[in-house]
């Protein structure tokens, strides 16, 4: 599904080409995803200039003039700008059309995706509300991990994972973050020192900031805003590389369930 970098790179793909355009027409093709679509949702937004295209989290942040339109990608989605004549496909479910003759799509085949209006400051919007800080900002640290993490037995890969400890770190992400850092996926958090969680949360940063700049990262449904892949794949070093020779000291790469997510990690590098 996409994460934090895929989330990123669409923001990036999409901004240059919308921001300070007047939406002319909304279509609504299926409004059944995640959460319904609201039924009136291009009521407010034609005629709206959009201001800023922003990110919290793996939302993508629309600001209008007079509110936000909400997006998420979902399992499957993503976001493309095309020609506001170009001939709609089975999954393509939201369509703006912009002055200019160019369009935002949201095609969403499995339909986990969500397209929500609020009129008020988006980040007290009850899905955003409650989240953990951004990885890449300045509140996000080794000392934050470790002060989340006191007296926790859950394992630190789902722990990182969970957006109310910090937000975009998904399943890919934090595979390559643990490995990057020498840490076990299975290691319990709250036994992990401050050195090793300073570690950890620069690893972080340094694997999420390497995804997006090669713009995220493709293994099935994912495409950037111009329909081209993610690059970051070919730079993984253990997410889907079971048995493969870790890339540091030659040991078969290992593969585990840990949450009900596939796990790897290097057995002789991470402890």
């Amino acid at each position: 599904m996409p994460e934090l970098p895929e989330v990123e790179t669409t923001r990036r793909g999409i901004a240059p080409h919308l921001q300070g355009r007047r939406v002319a027409q909304v279509a609504v093709h299926q409004r059944a995803l995640r959460w319904p679509v609201p039924r009136a949702i291009g009521r407010p937004l034609v005629g709206q200039r959009l201001q800023a295209v922003s990110r919290r989290a793996k939302y993508l942040l629309l600001r209008f003039e007079r509110g936000t339109l909400i997006l998420h990608l979902g399992m499957s989605g993503s976001l493309r700008i095309l020609p506001c004549d170009s001939p709609r496909g089975a999954h393509d479910h939201l369509e703006l059309c912009f002055e200019g003759g160019r369009m935002l799509r949201l095609t969403d085949p499995r339909r986990f995706g969500a397209a929500l209006w609020t009129a008020g400051d988006p980040l007290a919007h009850p899905l955003l509300a409650g989240l953990g800080p951004e990885p890449l900002g300045d509140d996000f640290s080794g000392a934050w991990l470790h002060q989340r993490a006191r007296g926790r037995r859950t394992a630190i890969k789902t722990f990182i994972m969970d957006s109310r400890v910090v937000v975009g770190v998904g399943n890919i992400y934090a595979s390559e973050a643990l490995f990057l850092a020498g840490i076990h996926p299975k290691r319990a958090a709250g036994r992990i020192s401050p050195e090793r969680m300073a570690r950890l949360a620069e690893a972080i940063r340094t694997v999420l900031a390497r995804a997006i700049e090669a713009g995220g990262t493709t293994l099935q449904d994912f495409t950037r805003a111009d329909g081209q892949p993610g690059y970051f794949a070919q730079e993984l070093a253990v997410y889907g590389r079971e048995g493969e020779p870790c890339p540091a000291c030659g040991h078969p790469v290992r593969r585990i369930v840990l949450g009900q997510r596939s796990t790897y990690y290097c057995p002789r590098c991470q402890h």
